[in-house]
């Protein structure tokens, strides 16, 4: 089993090549989604933009993401402690020693995989250019 987990607020070709990319690790991908209290505490009070019930919707869409799984938490540690993936995957611009659960997942016989992210695409970008038109 692949675990990633994010909020995945705004869909866009970035978030499709990660998770085909973590989807093709193993036989199984798993999708921690932070809840909506989670990202307005992540990420401000006008966050998310789509509600919870939304953003699975479209993960559970994708061929890639076999199941999705929402937790409330600032981090997915304890889903991760529960889940115990073989792999853990987190996008490019995290490294081993900064992926919540990768000690976890290690030291359970798992591996640690990051996936660079394809340039160009961040909902932080998304919404700034929203913004501005």
């Amino acid at each position: 089993m692949v675990f990633t987990n994010g909020c995945f607020d705004l869909l866009h070709p970035g978030h499709i090549q990660y998770l085909a990319d973590a989807r093709a690790l193993g036989d199984v991908l798993v999708v921690g989604l932070n809840d909506d209290d989670s990202i307005s505490r992540l990420k401000g009070p006008t966050r998310p933009i789509n509600a919870l019930a939304d953003r699975a919707a479209m993960l559970r869409g994708l061929k890639s993401v076999d199941a999705v799984v929402s937790f409330a938490e600032d981090t997915p540690l304890l889903l991760i402690q529960k889940l115990q993936p073989d792999v853990l995957v987190k996008g490019g611009d995290y490294s081993t020693e900064t992926i919540v659960g990768a000690k976890e997942v290690v030291e359970s016989g798992g591996v640690v995989k990051v996936v660079p992210f394809l340039p160009g695409y961040s909902s932080s970008q998304l919404i700034a250019k929203i913004k501005a038109s």
